[in-house]
């Protein structure tokens, strides 16, 4: 009798075993974002109340110091904007709002991220300085999640790496922030008497310390973590693309929410697709401010995945038969509609000549949305220091300081520039205590040259440019790169064997900024390959070159 309940026994544990193992994704995904909701409710949407400034002004527009906004895009390939002559959908998606900021102002041709993932690049707007300077040189994530996606790409050729024995010495996820010894842009321009609001995407720190009203923004309307979702995803307004191929797909579809919050208030569900109601928002917080100057961070998370367009957007592109282009094309165009309603309130209360507008985006678009062409003609996606990584479109307008239609190449340009600008626009004297690594965009274009180096890192995989020079080392795969974007702006030619004195006058550069940097707050969890010239979705071979991007 005891021999057969011992069977029986060991029976349901194999059998629960292989259910739970055949069932794993659908079981365990979920479960963070469940926690997520039962921890921070979700309330009914709600009408946002801007604090207003004076009802009139004390002197015209022009003669205040000028407005300033910075408006990000969330991994925007290099291809997705018709500026150039590219577009999504071969072309056939416009984008002329975005693009009438460079048509009216500058573009800055050779425009680089701070990073090639999105935080760290936040980090780098918001103090002007490269962020392994102060030790964000991850994205924060949830242990989970980085549990998740190495299990689900377990059998690819080159599996990730996970270092599950670094978890405790990984703090939670919304501690992972700018430490409180950085000064902020919304800080500088507050002590100048800015009015300072942010709308959108945070994910510098979610712990009370380390939100935006506590890091110099007088008003937040958004979210804190890396991803959001634009409607919920059984609304019958939008149209959904899910990446079966893409555990990171999976993994938000699972579970982020669609919510966001004011100041430090609790969560609420927005009053539309989110990228129409940051728009939306921000054009009520102009109007709210239009007599004093304001400065605005609008980080928009289009059009970072989960996938999803408005119906009536993706109905308006019939001409993009692909379903996963044609709902990323609807994001675009959703974006772009929302930078526009930005410029056109800006026109109707008469700001428009005395405000500096600057558009980017954090880094380049991601392989694993499985669109072969959104950072063409570069090589490279997010995840990766090629140029389709870190090469960013890069525009400002100011009517009364740039003149419309410049182009601006006298040298590289870069997210930690905006600090710089945003202070002297500002007329405010940046931090004496600390190397600030931006240099004021609007001088630049008078006739300067900036000639200091980029830097970037993420762990083992480095990358400096100096002078159009370009080189990248990594340990896993063990490599070494240099390109020489003068002649070859596309990465095709390796000159590592053909110039050993270029290699070793940059690796002396390189060590050099190294010595400036401090280590890592948190460690990174993953070593996650990429492929450098196709996108998710198409297998590996062992002839592809890759590089494995620590977070």
């Amino acid at each position: 009798m005891r021999s057969k309940i011992a069977l029986a026994v060991v029976a349901f544990i194999v059998v629960t075993g292989v259910v739970l193992w055949t069932w794993s994704d659908t079981l365990l995904l979920p479960l963070p974002g469940r926690l997520d909701r039962w921890r921070d409710p979700i309330g009914p949407t709600q009408v946002v109340e801007w604090q207003k400034g004076p009802e009139t002004a004390a002197v015209p527009p022009e003669q205040r110091p000028p407005n300033v906004i910075v408006i990000l895009a969330d991994d925007l390939g290099y291809n997705d904007l018709t500026f150039r002559g590219g577009g999504v959908g071969k072309g056939t998606m416009p984008t002329p709002r975005i693009d009438s900021i460079a048509q009216q102002g500058v573009e800055f041709t050779r425009g680089y991220a701070g990073n090639a993932t999105c935080a760290p690049s936040r980090a780098a707007i918001m103090t002007g300085r490269f962020p392994t300077r102060f030790g964000f040189e991850f994205t924060p994530a949830p242990k989970q999640f980085m549990r998740l996606i190495a299990y689900m790409q377990r059998d690819t050729l080159h599996p990730p790496i996970y270092h599950s024995d670094r978890e405790k010495d990984v703090p939670s996820i919304d501690q992972m922030g700018i430490p409180a010894s950085e000064v902020t842009m919304p800080e500088l321009l507050k002590s100048q008497g800015y009015r300072t609001i942010m709308l959108g995407k945070w994910h510098l720190g979610d712990a009370p310390p380390m939100r935006p009203t506590k890091r110099g923004f007088d008003e937040f309307l958004g979210f804190s973590q890396g991803a959001a979702m634009f409607m919920p995803q059984d609304d019958p307004n939008v149209v959904n693309s899910v990446q079966d191929f893409d555990p990171i797909d999976k993994f938000l579809w699972a579970n982020l929410s669609f919510a966001v919050r004011k100041d430090d208030g609790p969560r609420f569900e927005p009053g539309g697709y989110l990228t129409d109601y940051l728009a939306d928002e921000a054009v009520r917080a102009i109007d709210a401010n239009r007599n004093r100057p304001f400065f605005m961070y609008l980080a928009f998370n289009a059009p970072h995945t989960p996938l999803q367009a408005l119906k009536s957007d993706y109905d308006a592109l019939p001409q993009i038969m692909n379903h996963t282009e044609r709902v990323y094309a609807g994001m675009i165009r959703a974006l772009d509609r929302g930078v526009g309603k930005v410029l056109d309130a800006l026109a109707k209360n008469g700001l428009e000549q005395n405000t500096l507008v600057i558009f980017t985006s954090d880094n380049g678009g991601a392989n694993y949305i499985g669109l072969p062409d959104i950072n063409k003609p570069y090589r490279g996606w997010k995840l990766t220091f090629f140029e389709g990584g870190v090469h960013m479109p890069f525009f400002a307008k100011w009517p009364a300081k740039l003149a419309a239609g410049t182009k601006f190449d006298g040298g590289p340009v870069a997210h930690v520039d905006i600090f710089a600008t945003a202070a002297a626009a500002a007329g405010a004297a940046l931090p004496k205590d600390r190397v600030i690594d931006g240099v004021d965009l609007v001088a630049l274009t008078k006739g300067g040259t900036v000639d200091r180096p980029l830097f970037w890192r993420s762990g083992f995989y480095r990358s400096v440019l100096v002078d159009g020079w370009k080189l990248q080392v990594s340990e896993r795969p063990e490599k070494t790169w240099l390109f020489d974007l003068n002649t070859d702006p596309t990465e095709q030619h390796d000159l590592v064997a053909k110039r050993p004195d270029k290699v070793a006058e940059l690796t002396a550069v390189m060590d050099k900024l190294q010595s400036e940097m401090v280590p890592p707050a948190w460690p990174s969890l993953i070593d996650g390959p990429t492929p450098i010239d196709h996108p998710l979705g198409v297998p590996f071979t062992a002839e592809d070159e890759w590089v494995s991007w620590p977070n």
